[in-house]
């Protein structure tokens, strides 16, 4: 258990003195991590690291509080709160598809993060979701890409939390995903099953996956593949120009890697409509949130851990996304 609460949807901080490093004053611990922030709130400034300290929001793993000339062992743990810098929000509506007592399942729209990490801290679903509903136990069961819109799932108990992970973990829920892309003929009409199979890797603090030879470790099997109507081609040129044909791809993936669909769906050569990585790298400064990358998890399918009943979730978000 954290010895500080959670605040504003976000939980406290936790970091380790490493053991290889001298005793520090705790200010000048927390005030080294502040620094290092890669993107750090302009108003976190000399005086607010003060405040921390006055308030006693620095604390030990016991909940004691740290004063600002206390040293922090190597190996001790220091838990204080962040301050998150401003984020541009995200221009969707999160629609509930279903909550109990034990989970929450939420139809995610494009360009809001699952859970907190780098640049993306409040403008996610888990904070929204927390402050919406003021259950600050809630955690995603699963996560989907920032840029990808569909069901999640999140667990409303915290001794819920481990049963539906694993789930998860194990690849025991069966999801569905919908693309849109150029349509090809020469995919819709190979012989089934069509299955796509890679070694996909991906390097820690860069942006793209890759495919590098070696035993598959990334497999998707295509459902279905299916020109879209007229009303839908119409929808979609209003939203990116001028387009080829445009065509449906229903996709099951069996593993779980990073990115596996853009890039299966990128070497078959049918590039996810809207998608800044696969095959060109955009920078982030040429985000234009009105446009959507058009993949959804379109379906969510298992059996409960926890009441043993056949649990079916449905996206309902359309080519816009909104």
């Amino acid at each position: 258990m954290a010895p500080l609460p959670i605040r504003d949807g976000l939980n406290p901080s936790r970091v380790k003195l490493p053991v290889e490093e001298p005793p520090m004053k705790a200010i000048d611990f927390v005030r080294f991590l502040i620094d290092r922030q890669r993107h750090r709130a302009p108003g976190d400034d000399e005086r607010a690291l003060h405040q921390r300290f006055a308030d006693g929001e620095v604390v030990n793993l016991r909940g004691q509080a740290y004063a600002p000339d206390d040293l922090v062992t190597p190996g001790a743990d220091i838990w204080f709160y962040r301050i998150p810098a401003a984020e541009t929000p995200v221009p969707y509506e999160i629609r509930i598809i279903h909550r109990d007592d034990d989970l929450l399942v939420i139809d995610k729209p494009p360009y809001l993060a699952t859970m907190p990490r780098g640049r993306h801290i409040t403008e996610t679903a888990l904070v929204k979701m927390r402050k919406l509903t003021g259950n600050h136990d809630l955690t995603p069961a699963h996560r989907l890409d920032r840029l990808t819109s569909g069901v999640l799932v999140m667990v409303a108990r915290p001794e819920l939390r481990g049963a539906y992970q694993t789930l998860f973990a194990r690849r025991e829920a069966m999801k569905t995903y919908e693309a849109i892309a150029d349509y090809s003929e020469q995919l819709a009409a190979c012989p089934e099953p069509l299955i796509w199979e890679s070694r996909i890797e991906k390097t820690r603090g860069e942006v793209q996956a890759y495919v590098v030879d070696g035993s598959a470790n990334a497999r998707t099997r295509v459902v279905s593949i299916a020109p879209v109507s007229d009303a839908e081609q119409r929808q979609l040129e209003a939203l990116h120009g001028p387009l080829p044909p445009q065509g449906r791809y229903v996709l099951a993936p069996e593993t779980g890697k990073t990115h596996q669909l853009r890039i299966h769906m990128r070497d078959a050569g049918v590039p996810i409509l809207g998608d800044p990585l696969y095959p060109i790298l955009h920078s982030v400064d040429d985000e234009d949130m009105a446009i959507p990358m058009h993949l959804i998890a379109r379906t969510l399918t298992f059996r409960d851990p926890v009441s043993g009943l056949d649990r079916r979730f449905l996206s309902t978000r359309g080519m816009g996304m909104m």
